[in-house]
């Protein structure tokens, strides 16, 4: 089954076994009534919440609690420690970043011996609902690697497939982004595009790529036509946007959300085990669907029936 709405993800995971979240920095209310609305649907079964345990104890949604682990850690990095070390004993399966900066955060994710690093290469994955497109689509990398090389593209690309694999997309149909549709030695979008189209532009089953394209080529069928790529696999029916820097994912992102009425959630790929990086400015409803994301994550990975 292809999974193409966040209703449809919700439900899917409700057939599966309920995540057991770790939250670094969880004195934080709007990760706590994420939680508490993730544990009343039944998709998480508790917590281990890391942070300043005083703060989050008067904070503690009534439904969560007898239901969570509270460990006090002085400051940032030590939350962020804490909820790690959760992952790699096997007491949580998904890290969840609460009020802690992301410098923290990450620095504790990529740590050489304590922490979940899988991959050469972090990168954040943005899913978006929207009217205007008939799927889930995603974009990579909107908020981790500034402006990634050809082999951190094909890092990223790599990171991205178990969350497809989760969705029940396959092969994952990636445009590679540019500013032209003509392959140009001085627009280094448009030759990483090419060579990651050559590599990967046939398909082994689980990846497609294709480009270069602009934006409306990706998206937009009849763009495609009208630019003579009807024939591509990829043009306006792209899974995954590949963007050439993080200026250009993060912006484009955040138009969906204002401009384009759009649902999202984001994860970051590479570790272990699902990561959420949650921006300041996102509420409980978006840290709620980014557990469904990495529900998908762990589905895709064969971690779960």
């Amino acid at each position: 089954m292809v999974i193409r709405s966040f209703a449809e993800l919700d439900a899917v995971m409700a057939e599966r076994p309920p995540l057991h979240p770790a939250v670094a920095g969880a004195n934080d209310p709007a990760t706590l009534t994420a939680l508490a609305d993730a544990l009343a649907a039944g998709r998480i079964a508790g917590a281990v919440l890391a942070g300043d345990a005083e703060t989050i104890t008067r904070l503690l949604p009534e439904p969560l609690v007898g239901k969570v682990v509270i460990r006090s850690a002085r400051d940032a990095t030590e939350a962020a420690a804490l909820a790690v070390a959760a992952i790699r004993a096997g007491e949580a399966d998904v890290l969840v970043k609460g009020s802690v900066d992301s410098a923290a955060y990450l620095r504790a994710v990529v740590a050489r011996e304590t922490g979940l690093r899988a991959s050469d290469v972090l990168s954040n994955v943005t899913l978006a609902e929207m009217p205007s497109v008939p799927r889930l689509i995603g974009a990579t990398d909107n908020g981790i690697v500034v402006k990634p090389t050809l082999d951190q593209k094909h890092a990223i690309l790599r990171n991205a497939l178990p969350l497809f694999a989760g969705l029940g997309v396959a092969p994952m149909r990636v445009a590679a982004i540019a500013a032209s549709e003509k392959v140009h030695p001085s627009q280094p979008a448009t030759t990483d595009a090419a060579v990651l189209r050559d590599e990967w532009g046939t398909g082994d089953g689980s990846v497609l790529v294709d480009g270069p394209f602009g934006y409306d080529v990706a998206l937009s069928p009849a763009a495609a036509a009208k630019k003579g790529f009807a024939a591509s696999p990829v043009a306006g029916q792209a899974d995954l946007i590949l963007f050439p820097s993080i200026e250009a994912g993060n912006a484009t992102v955040k138009a969906w959300k204002l401009h384009g009425q759009a649902r999202t959630a984001s994860i970051v790929m590479g570790a272990r085990m699902p990561v959420l990086l949650n921006s300041r400015a996102d509420g409980p409803e978006q840290r709620r669907l980014g557990l469904l994301l990495a529900a998908a994550v762990l589905a895709g990975q064969g971690g779960r029936p």
